[in-house]
């Protein structure tokens, strides 16, 4: 298994259209692959113009999968990338889980 975090710090005033398009990529994309594991998306109620992404996912070639869908392609890399400031992506080694 591999996780993917990503922060994500929004353009100023884009929060509500970012998560609608997070809502909107939720099912079509994440939720229809069988190697996506978990795919979360958090708000910081303190932060505005910020989320925050935990993904899980079987395997790289799962993680390709999801990123090359076309899902991805139009919801995330063009509608969504059009909204951030900066991407980050942080790989994590899991510890413990309960």
């Amino acid at each position: 298994m591999i996780a993917k975090v990503f922060p994500i710090p929004l353009k100023p005033g884009k929060q509500a259209e970012a998560e609608a398009i997070v809502r909107k990529f939720a099912p079509l994309g994440p939720g229809a692959e069988p190697g996506t594991l978990s795919f979360r998306v958090y708000r910081d109620p303190a932060r505005p113009d910020y989320l925050l992404f935990v993904e899980h996912f079987a395997d790289q070639e799962a993680y390709a999968a999801h990123t090359g869908s076309p899902a991805y392609r139009e919801l995330i890399a063009q509608a969504f990338g059009d909204l951030i400031v900066e991407f980050v992506e942080l790989d994590h080694d899991l510890v413990v889980s309960v």
